[in-house]
């Protein structure tokens, strides 16, 4: 009687394990130091999306919003003066006010400091002002420029 198994051996199981293990050791490495990379980059692509409703806003009301009615006016209309006469928000889609990527608020400040119409920034990772690196502050004035 002849009798065929079906299945794996111990030695061919430890193989296969031995193997992801080995692959999981190459890979893993690469990918984690990716993810703060991945957020920064998120960071400077919603800013630029702010950069464009602001623009839009600018269009159709003739100046930005004050820093006092921040980047909400993108999505609402501003209760506090100047009250744009034409605001035809919301200026984001779905109108929805993104966060940065790590749960934090956008800086908004108009006149800004840096460029004459408005300052845009994340403060990154740490919430913090200032930092390298991982913790670098993302700013609408600096983007295409590191």
């Amino acid at each position: 009687m002849n009798r065929k198994h079906s299945g794996f051996t111990l030695i061919e199981l430890l193989v296969v394990l031995v193997i992801l293990g080995l692959l999981a050791g190459l890979v893993l490495p690469r990918l984690v130091g990716r993810t703060e990379e991945a957020k920064h980059q998120t960071a400077e692509i919603q800013i630029r999306g702010l950069e464009d409703a602001l623009r839009l806003y600018y269009t159709d009301n003739g100046y930005f919003p004050t820093t006092e009615q921040g980047m909400k006016a993108l999505v609402e209309t501003p209760s506090s003066e100047p009250i744009p006469k034409k605001w035809k928000g919301p200026y984001l889609e779905k109108g929805i006010l993104p966060k940065d990527p790590w749960g934090n608020e956008y800086l908004y400040i108009s006149p800004g400091n840096h460029t004459k119409d408005y300052d845009l920034l994340s403060y990154g990772k740490d919430g913090v002002q200032g930092g390298e690196g991982d913790f670098a502050d993302i700013e609408s004035w600096n983007i295409g420029r590191h």
